[in-house]
């Protein structure tokens, strides 16, 4: 949160005689007004005036947020009356020298008179008068509008943002100290506000007080020349002209650069904090804007007709004020950033200890022999590019995030072992040859080196084990060839995608549900808690989650839901309801080319796992007893008519009776856990069905 200017960077160590600096400036400037100038000071100062013009400008363009610059009707009404006083000394010395040539207000109002104005007063006079009207028409007024206009919506929304910051500290959104960090910075906009409605008319005065100074100099000048030097009316005219518009000039273009800046930074915000203080740390706190400006000062330096030494001057001290202040701010970062690393090792250290961390469990983590860690972690940005890789894919084909992989060295594994675990629990081990790539294809005779037989950990099919140093030319004959990280990462994520159910949490229901469109969150509490708890909700997503059936598609499920939900409390039936909602999703993910494969149950299965289900007085089904025996026939002759078909490259599904699906799963999943089991009704409409046979008794 951005309170004040000094919240975006870091403030300049105080320097305990700045601000007699900044007094004793002031006073030059005020004595400038009264005291005679000579021309070689005068010079200085106009240089000090448009350097001064363009920092101000290049903060205003650099600066991030409004109250960064709240210094800025101070820093106006200073660059104004710096203009004004320099106006006053450049008139006198006009008017009381004048007679003795171009060269008597110094060089620079000369150089402007000749380099300007191509030694034609006539033309310095029209570019004057187009200055005087796009500062004075243009620009100026313009920013005058917004500042009134700014500062009268400020101040009226001042009571309903009070309120707002009432109401969050209340709730307890918001504590003591941020509440009167925003209390603070809603003063510090309002008088920032304040403050440009009234700056504003600084720009607006300054282009009406020089445009009467020129016109007092020439007048006033002519008359001078002719009546007390002899002059002649043509040459007094020529001569005091030219001072005047070259004096204008000078002034006019400064003036014209800070109304650009003012009208930048009309709706900016305030500050606290003595003026020294704003000016000088925001002002320096943009090295960027000095070395711009110091380019610009070395350029007029080298332009010719105009002096060099004091914009050139200029131009080093600021460039190496530029050049100092970053190092200095950097050192000063480094230091704090120090200060502030050591604290959160402290407080890392602290937890570590603690008992409450030993406590917290992944939800899913990846432990790796000391062997196996080398070789996969060495390089340690792949492997979290992957797996950041794997979290996407199944965000994109489920529905949600998974939580993240916890990756570790176990000293406790043999060392080319890994292990993976979901919530604490291990799932999975396995050992993995680090000299070795694994193949898989159907026909191993093809292989042209040797090879051992292994089992992928994965999916447990047949693979092969060659030597690393063929893998490249293994790839070119086209071989899929499995590198050691590849097998740990496609265990992991068939190990994730069998347990969606476990890692699908209470706070990604949460999220799922928050992201809606207001007219399906009224459906959620239409649902919820009237007909179905949430933890209910959930329940179903988890159910659809556990046959990998994807979410994604969250509004078509809940209005599944809310179809049955009144009718029914079990969330199993809620499930099958839906399920057969999204049978276009669900065989749509098993059919290849628009053909669904299906492995039917036979007559005697149907009719044995019909007889099983015990239904009470509703018809509802209350439960499943089938005879132990049974069980496992209907399991062995699963397995072997499911692995035919799998040995023949097909991919199926095995379709029952809506009623005996959950039942049939539970069993089927056991033996091939990511072998889809959907009802008859849960066929979609549009697809060619090619059965592949049944599920018989093995006994007839």
């Amino acid at each position: 949160m951005a309170m004040t200017g000094q919240t975006s960077f870091d403030p300049m160590p105080a320097n305990p005689s700045r601000d007699v600096i900044f007094a004793i400036g002031i006073l030059i400037i005020l004595a400038i007004l009264f005291l005679p100038i000579p021309p070689a000071i005068i010079d200085i100062g106009l240089a000090v005036s448009i350097a001064f013009s363009v920092l101000i400008l290049m903060v205003g363009l650099w600066i991030q947020q409004p109250l960064h610059f709240s210094s800025f009707p101070t820093i106006l009404l200073i660059a104004t009356m710096l203009r004004l006083s320099l106006n006053i000394s450049t008139t006198r010395m006009i008017l009381s020298n004048g007679h003795l040539g171009e060269a008597a207000a110094g060089n620079i109002i000369k150089g402007f008179a000749n380099f300007v104005m191509g030694g034609d007063f006539v033309i310095g006079v029209i570019v004057f008068v187009i200055l005087v009207t796009v500062n004075f028409v243009v620009i100026t007024k313009g920013a005058t509008r917004i500042a009134e206009v700014g500062a009268r919506f400020t101040l009226d929304a001042i009571p309903g943002k009070q309120m707002a910051i009432d109401a969050d500290l209340s709730a307890g959104l918001l504590d003591d100290k941020e509440a009167q960090l925003r209390r603070r910075e809603l003063e510090e906009e309002s008088s920032f506000f304040g403050s440009m409605d009234g700056a504003s008319k600084f720009v607006r005065g300054d282009a009406i007080a020089g445009l009467i100074i020129t016109g007092v100099n020439v007048f006033g000048g002519i008359i001078i020349g002719v009546l007390r030097h002899g002059m002649s009316i043509t040459e007094a005219a020529d001569v005091f002209t030219r001072l005047s518009v070259g004096d204008g000039l000078v002034s006019q273009i400064p003036a014209l650069i800070v109304s650009l800046a003012a009208g930048l930074l009309v709706s900016k915000g305030g500050t606290r904090g003595s003026a020294d203080q704003a000016v000088v740390e925001q002002l320096a706190a943009y090295p960027k804007a000095l070395m711009v400006a110091a380019g610009l000062l070395a350029f007029l330096g080298l332009a010719p007709g105009l002096p060099f030494f004091p914009f050139m001057l200029l131009a080093v001290a600021m460039a190496a004020v530029g050049y100092i202040l970053p190092r200095r701010r950097a050192a000063y970062a480094q230091q704090q950033q120090a200060v502030h690393d050591a604290k959160q090792q402290k407080e890392i250290e602290r937890k570590a200890d603690s008992i409450q961390s030993s406590m917290e469990v992944p939800a899913l983590e990846l432990a790796l022999g000391r062997q196996l860690a080398i070789k996969i972690m060495l390089n340690n940005e792949e492997i979290g590019y992957r797996i950041s890789r794997m979290r996407k894919k199944f965000a994109a084909a489920f529905g949600f995030v998974i939580p993240e992989v916890k990756v570790n060295e176990d000293p406790s594994l043999p060392p080319r072992s890994y292990r993976i675990s979901v919530y604490g629990t291990p799932l999975a081990q396995h050992q993995v040859s680090l000299s070795e790539v694994m193949l898989i294809t159907g026909r191993p005779e093809t292989i042209p080196v040797s090879k051992t037989e292994t089992k992928e950990p994965a999916f447990g099919s047949t693979a092969w084990l060659v030597p690393d140093i063929y893998a490249s030319e293994l790839k070119a004959q086209g071989f899929q060839v499995i590198d050691p990280m590849s097998q740990v990462l496609t265990h992991l994520s068939e190990i994730v995608r069998n347990n969606l159910s476990q890692v699908f949490s209470y706070k990604d229901m949460r999220r799922l549900i928050d992201s809606l469109d207001a007219e399906y969150a009224k459906l959620v509490e239409e649902i919820t808690p009237n007909h179905l708890s949430f933890s209910g909700l959930q329940a179903v997503f988890k159910l659809l989650l556990a046959e990998r059936v994807s979410v994604r598609n969250v509004t078509k499920l809940l209005e599944a839901v809310a179809e049955i939900a009144p009718y029914s409390k079990r969330v199993e039936q809620i499930t099958e309801h839906v399920r057969m909602r999204l049978s276009q999703q669900i065989c749509g993910s098993i059919a290849q080319d628009g053909k669904l494969k299906i492995l039917r149950l036979g007559n005697y299965w149907d009719e044995a796992f019909n007889k099983a289900l015990t239904r009470d007085a509703r018809g509802e089904i209350s439960e499943f007893q089938m005879a132990p025996a049974e069980l496992e026939k209907f399991g062995r002759n699963a397995r072997k008519r499911i692995q035919e078909l799998f040995d023949q490259g097909h991919q199926f599904a095995v379709t029952t009776s809506p009623e005996s699906r959950t039942y049939v799963r539970m069993i089927v999943e056991r033996l091939f856990p990511s072998q889809p089991v959907i009802s008859n009704l849960e066929i979609a409409r549009g697809l060619d069905i090619e059965v592949l046979g049944e599920i018989g008794n093995g006994d007839q």
